[in-house]
């Protein structure tokens, strides 16, 4: 499994989103110069955030992007999903997609077909379980223990 550019900058984006933007919107021209990310790039990424119904647009003057949902019900594997972002370790683990066959041509004989998926029941359930608010309280008690 390798996570893609867009779905490291979603994360990226998404957490510099929650930790200053509450309900106040942010302009995707400031996410995008704080995280070191393309404006362009990163309006592709929101585009698809908002479709999915992670975070919403304010047009106008102090216009930008916020959270529609709270931190503790954004998870990872949700942000994942919103960009298009497989999180599959093998082809066997990976769903069909555009008509092509659901099964592996192996399955039969293949041992490791059993492992494969309970790898990847491991590492979807730790994303799914894994939120934007235990993102943020964990950079706050690493960022805390180095102000001690």
């Amino acid at each position: 499994m390798r996570v893609t550019t867009k779905g490291r900058y979603a994360l990226r984006a998404l957490v510099k989103l929650a930790l200053e933007g509450g309900e106040k919107p942010i302009p995707i021209k400031r996410l995008a110069e704080a995280e070191s990310i393309s404006p362009e790039f990163l309006e592709q990424i929101f585009f698809r955030l908002k479709k999915s119904g992670i975070i919403d647009s304010v047009r106008g003057p102090g216009g930008g992007f916020v959270l529609r949902m709270d931190p503790d019900d954004i998870s990872v594997r949700a942000i994942f999903d919103a960009v298009g972002e497989g999180i599959e370790l093998t082809p066997c683990t990976t769903p069909p997609r555009n008509g092509e066959s659901a099964e592996c041509s192996r399955a039969e004989e293949c041992l490791m077909q059993d492992v494969w998926h309970e790898v990847s029941e491991h590492i979807t359930g730790y994303f799914e379980s894994l939120t934007l608010r235990k993102i943020l309280d964990r950079s706050r008690e690493e960022t805390a223990q180095l102000l001690v």
